[in-house]
């Protein structure tokens, strides 16, 4: 009988919607009551029906994968980083009893650690949405993505009940070629070596001497 939110990113992620289906359909076998929620910061234009949108275009609806989507642009402020600034969380997974971290781990286009684009950084950019995006791109001015990401992630796992992350990796067809499900306590550690699979399976040029 306990709610789980489960995000839905704006990435294009092959078989997203099979994956999240699969994901729903496993937590009602545990009697859970599941939902949607999208984790694209602001993208979709920023609205909480353009982020639905998104999501409809992977194949992530409600009747396909049998539950609610529950869209909102509105955030609760969790608390405050140790840097200063306030932790932004979408209001419908804040409300629900456990969270559960949806999405791919791959390289980041602007920036290059042992932390880049995945679980991590979802739970502050994809579920801080529009106006957590906004903070976090702003605090990049005084301190690096990495710092930020750490600090406001490690803020959302102890406060936000996160029950679990599911990391994604893709190979060099962009085809599902790894799904690893990690405990909150052990995030950052699953994530660095899901992005070193990621990076050694990223499609490269064949050089010919």
């Amino acid at each position: 009988g306990q709610t789980v939110a489960v995000t839905a990113g704006s990435r294009g992620i092959a078989k997203i919607a099979e994956i999240i289906k699969a994901t729903i359909d496993h937590l009602k076998t545990l009697g859970a009551v599941p939902f949607i929620v999208p984790a694209m910061g602001s993208h979709g234009g920023g609205t909480a029906e353009g982020q639905v949108e998104i999501l409809h275009g992977y194949g992530v609806t409600e009747e396909y994968c049998g539950c609610p989507i529950r869209a909102s642009m509105e955030t609760v402020i969790v608390c405050q980083t140790k840097e200063g600034f306030p932790v932004h969380f979408d209001k419908f997974a804040h409300a629900a009893d456990h969270v559960l971290v949806v999405g791919r781990v791959k390289p980041h286009t602007g920036f290059v650690g042992d932390i880049e684009s995945g679980l991590m950084k979802m739970m502050l950019i994809g579920l801080g949405k529009h106006t957590g995006a906004i903070i976090y791109h702003r605090a990049i001015q005084d301190y690096s993505f990495p710092q930020i990401v750490r600090s406001v992630a490690g803020e959302v796992i102890s406060k936000c009940r996160i029950v679990a992350g599911l990391g994604i990796v893709e190979n060099e067809q962009d085809k599902t070629a790894k799904i690893q499900a990690v405990l909150p306590e052990e995030l950052e550690d699953r994530e660095k070596e899901l992005l070193v699979l990621a990076k050694r399976w990223i499609p490269r040029l064949p050089l010919i001497e």
